[in-house]
């Protein structure tokens, strides 16, 4: 298409600086059709009859996606924030609380948690979540008439903030091998693998337009809809048996379906998992033919360097989740090693201590550089720092903006390819799903266009997020959501209740 034909119903979105997926420019223009699918990116000067919608003293960059979220886990933050009974505290410690607070939600809680966690998620520039829901059955573990109630509210709450969502249903078996049955996860279990695949398919079609022919289900390549998804979740090795964690993957094979697994979150996972299989989880996973190009392995912190060559040569991608991890002492994920091998890395917020996944990724280079006691970690050995090839952009120091380019890539290419979503990047044909952020804002103030990435990645304050655009259609002007009054007071009287 001409670039000054465009149809009369396009909109071009006017901002001081574009990000192109290698630097900002200035006098460009996004524009998109009225269905919110991108166009092109054009130069402003060369419009002619599209609606332009001006964005003085701001950037666009496209939407990020969070790949990980336990979205009912907002409830818990601020509350665990303490030494429980004199005795170490740690991961399984912090659970036996989150267990607490699930036992008593009920649907209509789940709702305007959901709610409340997605609304900040908007606020931040997150457009897109991949949601890890285990919550399936009513507080005293019987199922619900709808066996997929739960994750209908969390969908519902994605679709009223404005967010797309991949609705990751978990599988959730046991306790744990030869551990006794723990009554405060008797909301998770579905024992039988059959019933599991049996409530996926019953949840996707529920998500599938009416377009679609019968006998398919919503997948993340054809699937039938681009704001709600659904994909695969066996919670982890502890709580799959190998081969219910096979019949899972198995379905997700034949439907192509995104298949999300804790793997290696603590020490005392895997040992657990060398105890009943004789390997880790991941030699696990990749002696079972269970890793593809699907798979995301969430945490993926204790690992050995064989491990991480199985992720490279299966093309599994890992989700790093580092404010969830510090926050939990899980440990620091090895993100260095696995952009020496090639190992994509997506981010999540996870257990939603904070939401801002722009922290999440800073997080994921300062935690190395605490570790190792060195800076710009990540910088070192990637394969977009190849020798003669730093590019044409006047960066600092030739290689300064490396590790932020990287960084962002995780926070929107790589978790767009996780969880399936179609954005993370300006492409005609894709939706146009963006953020911007106020050159003005005292955080950035003083940036360069070249030195603007680094800026935003390692020192953006969230409250300099001003409009936030899903499909063309604005959810966040000026750094306020349009629901933003009603989700807040209705999550306030939601934590009244739970907690006194």
């Amino acid at each position: 298409m001409s670039t000054n034909q465009h149809p009369r119903q396009s909109i071009a979105w006017i901002p001081n600086l574009v990000y192109t997926g290698a630097r900002f420019e200035s006098g460009l223009a996004l524009v998109c059709d009225e269905a919110g699918t991108i166009l092109e990116v054009v130069r402003a000067d060369e419009l002619r009859a599209a609606r332009k919608i001006n964005l003085p003293r701001r950037a666009l960059l496209p939407g990020m996606v969070n790949a990980h979220s336990h979205a009912f886990q907002r409830v818990l933050r601020g509350r665990t924030e303490y030494r429980t009974s004199g005795q170490r505290d740690s991961f399984w410690t912090w659970r036996e609380m989150m267990y607490s607070a699930a036992m008593r939600l009920t649907p209509d809680d789940i709702y305007h948690a959901s709610r409340m966690a997605f609304l900040e998620m908007a606020l931040s520039g997150i457009t897109s979540v991949g949601e890890f829901h285990y919550l399936h059955h009513a507080p005293d573990g019987n199922s619900y008439d709808d066996p997929n109630l739960l994750a209908k509210e969390v969908l519902r709450a994605a679709g009223d903030v404005g967010l797309r969502i991949a609705l990751l249903r978990v599988a959730y078996a046991r306790s744990g091998f030869q551990t006794a049955v723990n009554p405060k996860q008797r909301r998770f279990i579905e024992g039988d693998p059959q019933i599991y695949l049996k409530n996926v398919e019953a949840l996707a079609k529920s998500v599938r337009s009416p377009s679609v022919s019968e006998g398919n289900v919503a997948l993340p390549n054809a699937r039938a809809s681009d704001t709600a998804w659904i994909g695969v979740a066996p919670h982890s090795a502890r709580a799959v048996p190998l081969n219910y964690l096979k019949d899972v993957i198995a379905y997700a094979n034949e439907h192509d379906l995104k298949v999300h697994m804790h793997v290696a979150e603590q020490p005392a996972e895997v040992s657990a998992c060398i105890e009943e299989h004789g390997r880790t989880p991941v030699a696990l996973l990749q002696t079972e033919g269970l890793l593809s190009e699907r798979f995301t392995a969430v945490h993926a912190i204790h690992v050995t360097p064989k491990a991480v060559r199985s992720f490279a040569q299966t093309h599994a991608m890992v989700c790093a989740c580092p404010t969830t991890e510090r926050n939990l002492g899980d440990g620091v994920v090895p993100a260095d090693q696995y952009l020496k091998h090639d190992v994509a890395i997506c981010l999540g917020t996870d257990s939603h201590a904070q939401i801002d996944l722009l922290e999440d990724a800073r997080e994921l280079e300062y935690h190395l550089r605490l570790q190792k006691l060195e800076r710009a970690v990540l910088s070192v050995g990637s394969p977009s720092v190849s020798e003669g090839n730093s590019g044409d952009e006047a960066l600092p120091n030739g290689r300064a903006s490396e590790t932020a380019r990287l960084l962002f890539d995780c926070a929107t290419i790589n978790g767009a390819r996780s969880i399936g979503a179609p954005g993370g990047v300006f492409e005609a044909g894709r939706p146009a799903d963006f953020f911007t952020v106020d050159l003005d804002d005292p955080s950035i103030a003083g940036a360069s266009r070249d030195d603007l990435l680094p800026a935003i990645v390692f020192s953006l304050s969230r409250a300099a997020v001003q409009e936030v655009v899903v499909n063309g259609k604005p959810i966040v002007s000026e750094g306020q959501h349009l629901i933003q009054e009603e989700v807040v007071e209705r999550y306030n009287e939601l934590q009244k209740r739970l907690w006194g």
